[in-house]
């Protein structure tokens, strides 16, 4: 199913509920609170929701720049760590192949790990499966530092390794940061509360037909559920409709399968030459 469409199955249900029952309370509030009395008090209650609307308004667009900016961060993050995968699969090449096998070998059981077991793990804050990924890449540098390079070429390869796994450590953790990362819940109490004070407040304008009254406010109430879905939706990286996509650790997973069957190529083709 397309991303686009599942946001919409999801999100229109939401913004129509939202909306009927926004028109609903209007409804009910016109009942109890003569016109004339919001009439009387026309040039208060503009100056008042004035200040509501504004104030809510820069609320709704800090948060939204401010998960945006989150999920782009833990995209790059991943995009990056994924590279950082195979640049370390690749130069392992260079190095003993006893040490290569094992190294290789566990990048790839690293990659599977993420994408069967951690993803969801990230998604639910499972913090059990998150250990026990981190423990196979913790069996890659056991092969690392158990690596005896046999002349000076492979012991400048040997250096690399280290830096690239050193830089694949610090990218895994700074993906995690960012899965971890969630809005505090006070902020989601004042986003949601805002949101209800809002909407409740544009029945204290005083139009005389009914059905305009509950467009704007329908419209309203509509416009403020969609920004809050995205909010909750961003909010949560590695879950929901817009989470960041596999793709790039999926690439290194298939880079892994082609550059071991180069190795292993090279390897058959020097052997026959012997």
């Amino acid at each position: 199913m397309p991303r686009w469409f599942r946001t919409l199955l999801h999100l229109t249900p939401i913004v129509a509920i939202v909306s009927i029952v926004s028109v609903g309370g209007l409804l009910v509030f016109r009942k109890l609170a003569p016109l004339e009395d919001l009439h009387a008090a026309a040039n208060e209650l503009g100056n008042y929701l004035q200040t509501v609307g504004g104030i809510y308004a820069v609320l709704l667009a800090f948060v939204v720049y401010v998960v945006w900016g989150q999920f782009n961060e833990a995209r790059g993050f991943l995009d990056r760590e994924a590279t950082a995968l195979v640049d370390l699969h690749r130069t392992s090449s260079g190095l003993p192949s006893r040490s290569r096998i094992a190294i290789q070998g566990g990048l790839r059981d690293y990659v599977d790990a993420v994408l069967r077991d951690e993803w969801p793990a990230m998604a639910c804050g499972d913090e059990a499966t998150i250990e026990r990924v981190a423990e196979l890449l913790e069996k890659v540098w056991i092969s690392i530092h158990g690596c005896k390079p046999l002349n000076a070429c492979q012991h400048t390869v040997y250096g690399e390794v280290l830096a690239r796994f050193n830089q694949l450590t610090d990218l895994r953790t700074s993906r995690l940061s960012a899965a971890r990362a969630r809005i505090p819940i006070a902020m989601t109490i004042l986003l949601y509360t805002g949101g209800l004070l809002t909407v409740g407040s544009v029945y204290l304008l005083a139009f005389e037909q009914v059905w305009l009254h509950a467009l704007v406010t329908a419209a309203l109430a509509g416009a403020i559920s969609h920004i809050l879905y995205l909010i909750r939706d961003l909010d949560d990286a590695f879950a929901g409709d817009w989470q960041v996509a596999k793709a790039p650790f999926e690439r290194a997973r298939k880079n892994f399968e082609r550059a071991t069957h180069a190795v292993d190529v090279d390897a058959d083709s020097g052997a026959d030459a012997a």
